[in-house]
């Protein structure tokens, strides 16, 4: 990399993008990295403040923002995301589905200690939509050297920093329990907050029904549930009071026995992959 005067720049290659920035016009790249500067090319340069400027040299031992932006994606990068455009040494991952975000923390900790380079990412074990950022890459300098990614390249060396797990739409089945609401004594207002926020994840309600405080109905009606969905949830009315781990009154404790096994599914676990609590 050269510093030379811009008018004697003509047939330079330039090693760096140019931003040009007019206020409610433009905030972008006038000029890419590796664009051969013109004649034509001179006025605009100047007009953004460019009376110097650096042209590319090329030298083994070091690595251009952008290409080493490239190194920081490639050890980010997992399935189900891709990158945007690189631009003045920045690359970001986007996600390609709905899912949960990991994160290594350990890596993105060492790496991020090295120096002259950064990777800022989304909180781990979080939801996220296809289309959100996941996560930028940026490298400070406008060259670093090539040891120091080859470094921070063997970080990564058994693994990426990201990992998005897509999720897999499920049916699921809704049993509300309680005299209040079987006799109508009180509205299930419940039922279709629960329907609307695991729709949110892609999973559809096939089986709902009301039940009085009668344990072999209850019972058996998960049996019939279990035949269809893989996962159960259990609504006591009044969501607040007293019940047993299975959703029955206090009075009727329910033997393991009578109570099929494997399809229940709590609640408050789903909602907070999300970082929610139930209402």
């Amino acid at each position: 990399m050269k510093l030379m005067k811009t008018e004697d720049a003509v047939g330079q290659v330039l090693c760096h993008d140019i931003t040009q920035i007019i206020k409610g016009v433009t905030k972008d790249a006038v000029f890419r990295k590796g664009h051969i500067i013109t004649e034509e090319d001179i006025p605009v340069l100047l007009s953004v403040g460019k009376d110097n400027i650096y042209i590319w040299e090329k030298d083994d031992t070091m690595l251009h923002e952008n290409e080493a932006a490239q190194i920081l994606y490639d050890m980010c990068k997992n399935d189900h995301m891709h990158p945007s455009d690189v631009k003045e040494g920045k690359i970001e991952l986007i996600a390609d589905c709905d899912g949960l975000l990991k994160v290594d923390r350990e890596k993105l900790k060492k790496v991020n200690s090295l120096g002259e380079m950064m990777i800022a990412t989304r909180h781990g074990d979080t939801y996220v939509k296809k289309g959100d950022k996941l996560a930028g890459t940026r490298i400070i300098p406008l060259v670093i050297k090539k040891e120091k990614m080859e470094t921070a390249q063997a970080v990564c060396s058994d693994g990426p920093i990201l990992t998005l797990k897509p999720f897999h739409k499920k049916k699921f089945a809704v049993l509300t329990t309680g005299n209040e609401v079987y006799y109508h004594r009180i509205e299930d207002t419940f039922t279709p907050v629960i329907q609307e926020k695991l729709a949110e994840f892609g999973a559809e309600m096939i089986f709902h029904e009301v039940y009085d405080d009668d344990a072999s109905k209850i019972t058996a009606a998960c049996r019939t549930a279990a035949s269809v969905v893989m996962f159960l949830l259990f609504l006591p009315f009044p969501p607040h009071t007293s019940t047993t781990a299975h959703g029955t009154p206090p009075h009727r404790q329910v033997p393991p026995s009578e109570v099929p096994q494997g399809f229940l599914f709590p609640l408050p676990a789903l909602l907070s992959r999300k970082g929610r609590s139930p209402p």
